[in-house]
């Protein structure tokens, strides 16, 4: 087996290869590190690296392996961590200048949990400034690629572990989702990527009450997505909303034979690529194969309920930020100043609004989840937009249409209004682009089970390695 190889092997696969002592920690780092040299000059997903820290850990898991010792869930696995939530000691620039000397003095709750089970943090990966939009770009960081076309983005805000993943420089990543954060970069880049229901996975103050905030995993595999979720989740000392008691996804592969699934092709008013469109159709036959009857369905939303989304989300998000930001507002980029303008028109029956509108959508849908145990539809509507992206003044169009450059090519944010649905995004195809498209797998409130289990059992029908060595493109 190469290095290039053994960087895109599946994390469960190389756990079990520790265990077998046919592949060491050290090999799997140095297969991480190898590949970075190769293609993060192009690809941009890491901000710090911790290569020769990883070394010397990934020394010491080597030895526990080789001497038979009890071993943790994460035992060597080399885990890029969003440059988002803090590690105790080290940078976390959340993509800013503001914060580019910024050092944690404390470790946030999904970071103690993935340092506990053995993972290696050996990079931390790109994010947008303060996670403000929906592709990577700063004026600390600079453009972080897609893996599959550089001249696009690979999403964001968790665009960062995305492209990493993709380009096979870490086992396994985490990302935040506020409007799509996690959802967005899996579909881009071909990957799991798990939206928990709100409370699952605890989370620093003062976004844990958020309701649109969560934390998550991302993977090259379901099976590797449910290895990470089930590290991250659980109630937590500092979270008064983390729940009780912890839910651990069984990764084993089971039927849903029978079950019966809606399908909605744009959730009622977005415009949809024909690519978006035909993978998605394609997507839905891998589910009837795997014995569920899918069918199409009306939700009857309609697209005003986005200016809810924005009416919480410039309330809270850009409110966060605004003292920060209007202290010298030409230090951050369009996308954070255009959320903290919001937030300067922002007020406390607008807020109340989001949260009215938000309970008439879960109206419409609980007629649809009386008939059906999942809906699914597209993740975005184009495979992606352009790299440099800024999401206010970048011109998108779908069909000849022009949409909004932030939420017009997303279909995330109606889910983040819906925080108790769980949603896991899963790849359906490529776009004439060679980006691949993705499908969100969205379940009742708090069945985080169900919408796992429905991904590992597409997973088997369609097979694991979608993003591998033979498929992504050469990186010039």
């Amino acid at each position: 087996m190469t290095k290039t190889e053994l960087a895109y092997l599946p994390a469960y696969k190389s756990l079990e290869m520790f265990k077998a002592k046919t592949l060491s920690p050290v090999e799997h780092i140095e297969a991480l590190i190898d590949r970075a040299s190769a293609v993060e000059p192009k690809v941009n997903a890491f901000t710090n690296t911790y290569f020769d820290e990883a070394m010397d850990k990934a020394r010491l898991a080597e030895k526990k392996y080789a001497a038979g010792k009890p071993t943790r869930k994460l035992e060597g696995l080399g885990i890029g961590i969003k440059d988002e939530s803090e590690i105790r000691g080290l940078p976390t620039t959340n993509g800013s200048l503001a914060m580019k000397d910024y050092v944690a003095t404390h470790t946030s709750p999904v970071n103690e949990r993935i340092l506990r089970a053995g993972g290696i943090v050996h990079a931390r990966t790109a994010t947008p400034e303060f996670s403000c939009t929906v592709t990577t770009n700063s004026k600390l960081w600079g453009i972080t690629r897609n893996p599959w076309n550089p001249e696009l983005s690979p999403g964001g805000s968790s665009g960062g572990s995305s492209a990493s993943l993709a380009s096979g420089t870490s086992a396994l990543c985490s990302g935040s989702d506020i409007g799509g954060s996690i959802r967005i970069p899996a579909s881009t880049c071909g990957l799991y990527g798990l939206k928990p229901t709100f409370g699952r996975n605890p989370a620093d103050s003062p976004f844990n009450l958020d309701q649109y905030a969560v934390d998550g995993p991302l993977a090259r595999t379901a099976k590797d997505m449910i290895l990470l979720q089930n590290v991250m989740c659980g109630p937590h000392k500092d979270d008064m909303v983390s729940l009780r008691p912890k839910l651990s996804i069984s990764s084993k592969l089971q039927p849903i034979k029978g079950w019966k699934i809606a399908y909605s092709p744009n959730l009622g008013f977005y415009e949809i690529s024909d690519d978006v469109r035909r993978n998605t159709e394609e997507a839905l036959d891998t589910f009837r194969d795997a014995g569920a009857v899918v069918e199409q369905v009306d939700i009857g939303w309609t697209e005003d309920i986005l200016a809810g989304a924005m009416q919480h989300l410039e309330h809270l998000f850009g409110g966060s930020l605004a003292e920060l930001v209007n202290e010298n507002p030409k230090t951050f980029m369009p996308y954070t100043r255009a959320l903290v303008d919001g937030a300067t028109t922002s007020n406390a029956a607008k807020f109340l609004e989001a949260g009215e509108i938000a309970n008439r959508m879960y109206s419409e849908l609980s007629k649809v989840f009386a008939k059906y145990r999942l809906l699914i539809c597209p993740t975005t509507a184009l495979p992606s937009v352009p790299a440099d992206s800024d999401g206010v003044s970048t011109q998108i169009f779908i069909n000849g249409q022009r949409v909004h450059p932030l939420h017009g090519w997303i279909l995330t944010v109606p889910f983040n209004m819906l925080c108790r649905c769980p949603v896991v995004s899963a790849p359906s195809g490529f776009g004439q682009s060679g980006v691949p498209t993705g499908i969100q797998i969205v379940g009742h409130t708090y069945r985080d089970q169900d919408v796992c289990r429905a991904a590992l059992a597409y997973e088997a029908v369609r097979g694991e390695g979608f993003a591998s060595p033979e498929k992504i493109p050469k990186m010039r």
